[in-house]
């Protein structure tokens, strides 16, 4: 047999055997993309797995994430820490071979994947960093210079998100992205006609994607052909490769091995078939020794002819080499701007605008902050001032236009941050934040620092209606774990936020900022916004009689209402809650220091749902129906948004 074909059937046979023990698991794809893997990783990807964080290192991401089988074999094989009995624990509780693959979890993963489509945005992400990188820094080409893979199947390019990244990737002439296509024409559910007939050739060249079809997915030589035509292109790549699905088992070409482990007669034949006949989990010595001699090797002088040049880089140019090692983790704390803005008492304007002026501040010092918005920089803010636009021939700007296309966006956000190197934003109205949501949970799960800008935080948008003004969405994203949410009450609270989500190295941030203007409240400032909240504005006498909780534009209706209640004897406390998740992580000293009463005789403000609220006070301030379209003025008060209406409640709950 020959070497190639020998250790794709181990590979095969590795994938049945992980799937088998577990009882659970993909096999289908798993055993018809064998070959695609074993080609890309012992014929052309370039990594180090001694160096697995290598930053000049070939990209690989499953968008697939269902095969995880497949990538955990391929890890083992390649010399990654992943042994035989960590494929025996396939799926198993807090083994290092989960179901889907997890960034940060497995060493050799470049991404989390698994929500079809996603990972496809991730790749585009990865390759728009490479390129960003690239000329960010003088003689860049000579350390980062590198391709993208990406493995996807059927129901990745029929998730929408798949279209979004395409088009982008197309657009921007992201010519080191290569997708890798297992066209096997089956779905969970059956054949893939039955749900989708789109000539996908067609769709990727109106795309403006250079497209190469694999008619055998079991030849290495035609697909090793087509990987390396495809490095070639002056446009991202489409390899379709026609696969048989579970190749092997006698279901092969069928939805019944897509999702199922083969039966243990099945294993033995499709094993048989493979010329593979060893007992469960054997990995015959030349099979070692292929990946050794290429897939090793190769990475191996990669990364030490790399490492050469970059110590004479370094000697160079010294100032963009520490900028280099000192931001490869997505850290910019050094950088971040020391003599942080502030703003006098009474200064009015609204948060979207405020975030621009304080995103150009810090600008200034980090400098390899890039972002962009969906369509709505000028209505969100999020152009950085005096630096160039990102495009295809503009490989050195700061500014991304994402276009409509806000899952995308905050997908590709993503594979930027996965790749390193790079700070980033992106930015929407909050309402669209809907659109996002799955990236964000993924950002999440992968311990990400993005930062999202989600501008027209309330019903005050107005005139646009029901449609465009967020209720629920402010709760959704509090729902998230390991996602801050901050909406600041003035600019002293908002530089401390921005100031916050730049300092993050594992949890995304989001930023909720107001269309109308704010005006800056007295003893607004940054210590008390890392705590998540503090005493705005406190009682008069010993004790108060309630105190009032309120975020965004809703402080200084409770700070007016403060002062009336006041005048008619009614002593109670401000508190400024910029942030739950904050507050949440405070000790309970801090947290009942803050609150000042029983639960009893708290109310909180927030012109959105009421949903969670309720763990800080009994009483809600809120607006648990959609919302209408007027005048943001009398859309407010026909919601009753107003200080009279607050004071009204203090007293009743007095």
């Amino acid at each position: 047999m020959k070497k190639e074909n020998l250790s794709i059937a181990a590979i095969r046979a590795l994938c049945i055997d992980e799937i088998g023990k577990a009882k659970s698991g993909h096999p289908g794809m798993a055993l018809g993309s064998a070959p695609i893997l074993y080609t890309l990783f012992t014929r052309h990807l370039v990594q180090d797995p001694t160096h697995p964080d290598w930053i000049a290192r070939d990209r690989f991401v499953l968008s697939a994430g269902h095969a995880s089988a497949l990538l955990y074999a391929m890890l083992h094989l390649s010399g990654y820490p992943l042994s035989l009995e960590d494929l025996k624990q396939f799926r198993q509780l807090d083994s290092k071979t989960p179901g889907h693959p997890e960034y940060r979890h497995t060493i050799g993963v470049d991404a989390t994947s698994g929500p079809l489509g996603q990972g496809i945005a991730q790749a585009v992400g990865m390759a728009l960093a490479e390129t960003s990188l690239r000329h960010m820094y003088a003689d860049g080409d000579e350390i980062f210079s590198h391709y993208t893979y990406c493995l996807c199947g059927d129901g990745c390019l029929q998730e929408g998100i798949s279209q979004e990244a395409i088009s982008f990737a197309g657009h921007q002439k992201l010519n080191k992205l290569i997708l890798l296509y297992d066209c096997n024409q089956v779905t969970l559910d059956g054949p893939l006609s039955q749900s989708f007939s789109e000539d996908i050739v067609k769709r990727f060249l109106a795309s403006s994607w250079n497209v190469i079809e694999v008619k055998d997915g079991n030849s290495v030589t035609s697909i090793s052909r087509a990987i390396s035509r495809a490095k070639k292109s002056s446009l991202p790549t489409l390899i379709k490769i026609n696969t048989i699905i579970g190749f092997g088992s006698k279901n092969e070409g069928t939805c019944k091995v897509h999702g199922s482990p083969l039966s243990e007669d099945d294993a033995i034949n499709a094993k048989h078939r493979y010329g593979y006949d060893y007992p469960p989990f054997t990995v015959i010595d030349s099979v070692y020794k292929d990946f050794k001699d290429t897939y090793i090797k190769r990475g191996k002088k990669a990364y030490e002819g790399w490492e050469k040049r970059y110590q004479q880089y370094r000697f160079n140019h010294k100032k963009d080499a520490s900028r280099i090692e000192s931001t490869l983790k997505n850290d910019v704390s050094t950088y971040i701007f020391d003599e942080n803005p502030y703003f006098e008492v009474g200064f009015k304007d609204s948060t979207r605008n405020l975030s621009q002026t304080i995103l150009n501040i810090f600008n200034k010092s980090i400098f390899n902050l890039v972002g962009g918005s969906a369509d709505v920089a000028k209505s969100v803010m999020t152009a950085i001032k005096d630096e160039k636009n990102y495009g295809p021939y503009e490989r050195g700007g700061r500014n991304i236009f994402f276009g409509i296309r806000e899952f995308a966006m905050a997908s590709i956000q993503n594979g930027m941050l996965l790749h390193g190197g790079v700070r980033t934003y992106v930015g929407c109205f909050l309402v669209f934040s809907d659109y996002m949501k799955a990236a964000i949970r993924m950002a999440s799960l992968s311990k990400l620092p993005a930062i999202y800008l989600f501008s027209h935080d309330s019903i005050a948008v107005g005139e646009d209606g029901p449609t465009h003004q967020p209720i629920e969405q402010l709760a959704m994203l509090r729902s998230i774990p390991n996602c801050e949410v901050y909406r600041p009450c003035d600019a002293n609270e908002l530089v401390a936020s921005w100031k916050l989500a730049l300092q993050s190295l594992n949890h995304p941030t989001c930023l909720i900022l107001s269309r109308q203007s704010l005006p800056v409240l007295p003893r607004t400032r940054e210590g008390a916004v890392e705590k998540g909240a503090y005493i705005l504005s406190k009682e008069r006498g010993k004790q108060p009689h309630a105190t009032i909780i309120a975020t965004g534009s809703e402080v200084s209706l409770a700070y007016e209402a403060q002062q009336i209640l006041w005048k008619n004897g009614y002593d109670t406390r401000v508190v400024s809650m910029p942030s739950q998740e904050r507050f949440l992580k405070q000790d309970n000293a801090y947290i009942e220091e803050v609150l000042g009463v029983p639960y009893k005789s708290r109310i909180a403000v927030e012109m959105l749902s009421s949903f969670g609220w309720h763990r800080f006070a009994p009483h809600v301030m809120s607006i648990d129906t959609f919302g209408k379209s007027a005048p943001a003025k009398d859309v407010i008060e026909d919601f009753s948004f107003t200080v009279q209406e607050l004071v009204r409640r203090v007293k009743e709950i007095v």
